[in-house]
């Protein structure tokens, strides 16, 4: 069944031509980008294009962001952005422009329709119609990584609740507005109590504003199995950035292909919309490129900025293309496929299919200006916030984790060490001999004496371990929230 997928429209349903910067990108980019373009002309899309060059050329000029200055200015004032795939190159310490213009732009929602084209597109799923919500700028694609010891590197995962918030609620907001009857939660919060548990939490909390909507909450890992064996039993599923961006593709690849799927990248003021497939540099200007990925983000672009008319004269040329088994090699198959065709001549087809509307896969029709209830993010009042302790963590290259559990203990003051793990897992008092342990450690300070606790009572800790010549890499304050542990045990503890 095929997906109708609009975002919250930006445009005003008139003849206006709306402004809309665009990127080709790297590798296949231009291809396809080129594809698209002639087949939005071809059926009328009122917009004024305005390219920007962003990526591989930027990188390698020196700019490590993949990104100059008049790109910038040009998406932030036309608002929305159509873009091809680009490439990052490898090593350099380059960073992900994907990533750094959903975080930068604010567009906290990336929404992925997974959904089957069979018996035209081979897949194992015939009934298959996911849409994957998912969280897009915090998780642990905030980045923010560091090497602290010759052995241990880390990676913060960050999960906020006004980030959780706008994300479960675009995700029950979709549901409502195109009469889906799920919404499933992926998380991990049986292990990741805290940040996890907040996503979780939150969801619940959300869920029960819209009674009419099921809700489940789903450990990822066996939600992940259950969605690739069973998909027709999902509907919408919302999750945190990192699982979104693995379960997409995959709910994508077992849907018929990576290839066909395309995304909207939404925020409150601008929005992205692209395939989700890569550069693919190793097919580069071979013409043979299937470009139905960046057509279907167009078509979401088309809906989102108050065309639904062209959006929908689109999506069913190109679904009478596709029936009528007229095929890029990626997709090309003996049974269903008529003419195996390149990106510029699959493009040619859309376009002699405009006006036609498919027989066997369902024909789409739009309607303008979808609308969401997303209201602005209101800080709830603050909880008590009370002072526990601190985590230590040490670069110590000893053996005997008795040997720095006698350091640390002749530390003087109100916080006494209670606790030394190793790589999560508890280490001291009464640690295994088995447990493996590399040369970071976290060692927990807590509060004995009932003495009031503040940052100079951890200066204090610091400043003895100075004279101790133990190598202090970081620490992490320990606080209750009401009363609430907000900080993790120790695995065994």
């Amino acid at each position: 069944m095929e997906t109708s997928l609009q975002t919250p429209s930006k445009g005003n349903g008139t003849s206006t031509a709306v402004k809309v910067a665009y990127a080709k990108g790297d590798g296949i980019g231009p291809e396809i980008m080129d594809a698209t373009l002639r087949i939005l002309e071809a059926a009328g899309a009122r917009i004024d294009f305005e390219e920007v060059t962003i990526g591989e050329q930027v990188y390698l000029s020196g700019n490590t962001s993949g990104i100059d200055k008049h790109a910038w200015d040009t998406i932030r004032k036309n608002k929305v952005f159509l873009k091809a795939p680009i490439t990052t190159p490898r090593g350099g310490g380059y960073k992900s422009l994907n990533v750094t213009i959903r975080k930068s732009l604010g567009l906290y929602a990336n929404v992925r329709p997974c959904n089957s084209l069979s018996p035209f597109v081979q897949t194992l799923h015939p009934n298959m119609d996911v849409v994957i919500v998912r969280e897009n700028e915090e998780d642990l694609y905030a980045g923010i990584e560091h090497q602290q010891t010759d052995e241990v590197v880390q990676c913060l995962k960050l999960i906020t609740r006004p980030g959780v918030e706008k994300i479960v609620r675009y995700a029950f907001e979709f549901a409502k507005v195109y009469n889906r009857k799920k919404v499933t939660c992926f998380v991990k919060d049986n292990i990741m109590k805290h940040t996890d548990g907040l996503f979780s939490t939150v969801f619940q909390e959300i869920a029960a504003e819209y009674p009419n909507i099921d809700s489940q909450t789903m450990i990822v890992d066996i939600g992940a199995a259950k969605l690739a064996n069973r998909p027709e039993d999902f509907d919408v599923v919302v999750m945190p950035n990192l699982y979104g961006d693995i379960i997409s593709d995959i709910a994508a690849e077992i849907s018929g292909s990576v290839g066909l799927a395309g995304s909207s990248n939404i925020g409150m003021e601008c929005a992205m919309f692209e395939a989700i497939h890569g550069s693919a540099p190793d097919i580069s200007g071979q013409n043979i490129a299937n470009p139905s990925g960046l057509l279907r983000g167009a078509i979401m672009m088309l809906n989102h900025i108050g065309q639904p008319d062209v959006a929908e004269k689109i999506e069913n040329a190109w679904l009478a293309t596709i029936e009528n088994g007229i095929h890029t090699a990626d997709i090309f198959n003996e049974n269903h496929s008529t003419k195996k065709v390149g990106t510029r001549e699959f493009a040619d087809a859309v376009i002699s299919h405009m006006g036609h509307k498919p027989n066997a896969l369902k024909a789409v029709s739009y309607e303008a200006d979808a609308q969401f209830n997303l209201p602005a993010y209101k800080r709830p009042a603050p909880k008590n916030k009370e002072f526990k302790g601190v985590d230590v963590f040490v670069d110590w290259k000893g053996e005997d984790v008795n040997d720095l559990a006698r350091m640390l203990n002749e530390i003087e003051g109100p916080l006494k060490l209670s606790m030394i793990t190793n790589r999560g897992v508890k280490v001291w008092p009464e640690g295994f001999s088995e447990t493996f342990c590399t040369d970071h450690w976290r060692c927990r300070f807590e509060n004995a004496s009932g003495a009031e606790v503040t940052s100079k009572t951890v200066a204090e800790v610091l400043s003895q371990a100075y004279v101790k010549n133990i190598d202090v890499i970081k620490t992490e304050n320990l606080y209750t929230f009401d009363g609430e542990r907000g900080y993790s045990l120790g695995q065994g503890q």
